[in-house]
């Protein structure tokens, strides 16, 4: 029941390396859309993105306990984190940021920790490994809205959790054995927080936040533990996912929505110093629906994005590869760089 001709809808991807040198994809599906009867899963490609499996790992819990919005993250150990939030039913107002982790990819038969929940919340986007050692964790405990209200009653079902809906850091300090909630960000207008932080060359951290105007931001001088009022960063954006990362070279990666109309020309954009400017982009994709980028860097340098496109129509989970030579010169240049690859096709 989890093949990719099963599926009805999908979306809401996330890619890592592994350790063994194969890259794995994740995103979400089941039920008819976004509704307790959705699983997670997991794919694999053993020829950098070319071709992929159908699913070799299924997180579905029973139920209405839906698991969704997972995340893949290959931490300086080697070992590959699965994380994906679970829910009653559609939000219960409290949810979980859950994970499992694997740590021998090369064995014939892969083994898996059994699932462990780590917070209160949900964390869409992969952690920061600070130089300082830390592991931080970005985890949004959503606060209300209008669609909670509309759809999600269970909100009011923990108002003790209320001091706890923000864009939140979590910190581990021993490689995940122990977590613990570090600080804070709260950014006028955010929606779902889907945030992501960076460390600047400076020493402070850099939190981006997913807004309805765009793209707002926090800052913190003292490793993640107090954060600024949060302002917008101007960056625009359709409220919608982002993506950003620090390249080998020490450039700035973004992946967002530029000159947009909606959910479309998802565009890469670079930075040399540190989110100031970003003068070199290249559209990724310009069709409509394209949206939620996930992505990271291999050790030969190519640069790896995966994104959805029309979950309900299309229903295709799409891989962008290219190189930062590419980005800085506005089109694919390189012989390497393949856009809007197919990963999967539901239905």
């Amino acid at each position: 029941q989890y093949h990719s001709s099963a599926r009805l809808w999908q979306g809401i991807p996330s890619i890592e390396r592994g350790a063994d040198g194969c890259f794995y994809a994740t995103w979400y599906s089941g039920g008819k859309t976004e509704d307790p009867d959705n699983y997670t899963l997991v794919v694999r490609s053993d020829d950098e993105g070319r071709t992929w499996s159908e699913p070799i790992l299924v997180v579905d819990p029973p139920e209405k306990v839906r698991a969704f919005d997972p995340n893949l993250w290959t931490d300086p150990r080697g070992r590959l984190w699965l994380l994906w939030a679970q829910s009653w039913e559609l939000f219960d107002g409290r949810v979980g940021v859950w994970c499992s982790v694997c740590d021998d990819l090369g064995a014939a038969r892969p083994g898996w920790s059994p699932p462990r929940r780590l917070a209160h919340g949900i964390m869409l986007n992969k952690p920061t490994v600070l130089s300082s050692g830390d592991w931080l964790f970005p985890v949004g405990l959503w606060r209300d809205s209008a669609w909670m209200a509309s759809d999600a009653p269970g909100l009011l079902a923990h108002p003790e959790l209320n001091a706890e809906r923000f864009s939140n850091v979590y910190v581990t300090r021993d490689e995940g054995a122990t977590f613990a909630l570090l600080g804070r960000a709260d950014v006028p207008r955010r929606v779902f927080d889907e945030h992501m932080i960076v460390e600047r060359r400076d020493g402070s951290l850099w939190m981006l936040v997913r807004t309805d105007n765009g793209i707002g931001e926090s800052v913190s001088t003292d490793r993640g533990t107090t954060w600024t009022p949060g302002e917008d960063t101007g960056l625009g954006g359709p409220n919608s996912r982002f993506f950003i990362r620090r390249l080998q070279s020490g450039a700035l990666l973004l992946v967002n929505h530029v000159d947009c109309s909606g959910r479309n020309n998802l565009t890469a954009l670079l930075s040399e110093d540190d989110g100031q400017t970003w003068p070199h982009r290249m559209l990724l994709d310009g069709r409509k629906d394209v949206s939620y980028p996930d992505g990271f860097q291999a050790p030969d340098g190519m640069i790896h994005i995966i994104y959805d496109r029309e979950r309900y129509g299309a229903k295709e989970i799409l891989l962008a590869s290219f190189t930062e030579m590419d980005v800085r010169a506005g089109q694919p240049t390189t012989a390497a760089c393949r856009l809007q690859q197919l990963v999967s096709k539901a239905g």
